[in-house]
């Protein structure tokens, strides 16, 4: 029995000196892994400007990367994305933040575990199912009351990549709302508030700094969806402000690029890895911009 506790207690000791280094490294996939696609994406976008100046690539409107005398312009690219994302939050940002509202503050707990579940069904649905739909459903319905909207254009998809991201705010903001204790809604209403007053003037300022993070991680939501756009707003690269037309945003010309129209080693190649590298700063903007509006309008209580 001496023998057998001896035993146990250097099996302990050894595990409590090993998991801890074990864990460390598990931690550290992730961090390595962050680390390779940011050093892949330096070293071809490097290679892409030693090819192609930066000054006309950041301030071209021209992108034609096929022609005899190709131009590679990345305005059209972020003007399609920009477009799009606009389009997506005019939809969700109103419907989310009413749909919040209404299971924080309206809806019994009997609807809001019935509703919530059925809400977040929509964050669950491939995005290439909203592709599809968006170029199936939308456009031909949109075009029933707008007949000069082309087959391929930047509404719909923007329409479409706005439901999908209704999930996201609702739940975030509603999550933020909730936490704000009962005790300033109680305060509100003693002091002769309507619900609405109390919903509008005293928890959605107090959930401020949730709802703004909601938004801002809509917004890079917007900016990251791929399949939708591809499939429902084409390939076309127009510098324009018309959303009727066909655009494309920076990921559908990584998707069209890596599909197989560059050989590797061609500029149009390595022009892959600039348009990612600028997705990538536009999306670590966004975050940081949401972790900043946290810590800036955090409501302690």
């Amino acid at each position: 029995m001496i023998a057998k506790k001896k035993n146990g207690k250097n099996l302990t000791s050894i595990t409590e000196k090993v998991m801890p280094a074990l864990l460390f490294l598990i931690a550290a996939v992730s961090i390595l892994t962050t680390i390779g696609i940011v050093y892949t994406l330096l070293i071809e976008t490097i290679e892409f400007f030693k090819r192609v100046p930066i000054m006309d690539f950041f301030t071209g409107t021209v992108l034609k990367p096929l022609s005899q005398n190709p131009e590679f312009g990345v305005l059209p690219l972020i003007n399609g994305t920009i477009i799009s994302s606009i389009i997506a939050m005019l939809v969700a940002g109103p419907i989310g933040i009413m749909t919040a509202v209404f299971l924080s503050e309206y809806a019994s707990e009997r609807v809001r575990r019935t509703l919530k579940p059925m809400l977040e069904i929509l964050a669950g649905i491939p995005t290439i199912v909203y592709g599809f739909f968006a170029f199936t459903f939308v456009t031909p319905l949109i075009r029933e009351f707008f007949p000069s909207v082309e087959a391929t254009n930047i509404l719909s998809p923007g329409l479409v990549m706005g439901v999908m991201i209704i999930p996201m705010i609702a739940s975030l903001s509603e999550d933020a709302m909730t936490s704000v204790p009962n005790a300033m809604r109680e305060g509100a209403l003693a002091l002769g508030s309507t619900k609405l007053e109390v919903t509008f003037r005293v928890v959605i300022p107090a959930a401020l700094s949730g709802i703004i993070a909601s938004f801002v991680l809509g917004i890079s939501r917007a900016i990251g969806e791929t399949m939708i756009v591809t499939i429902a707003s084409g390939s076309s690269k127009n510098f324009t402000f018309d959303i009727t037309q066909s655009m494309q945003t920076m990921t559908a010309y990584i998707v069209e690029v890596s599909g197989g129209e560059a050989p590797a080693g061609s500029t149009i190649y390595y022009s892959l890895y600039a348009v990612a590298m600028t997705l990538f700063v536009f999306t670590l903007i966004m975050n940081l911009l949401a972790r900043y509006v946290s810590r800036k309008f955090r409501e302690e209580y």
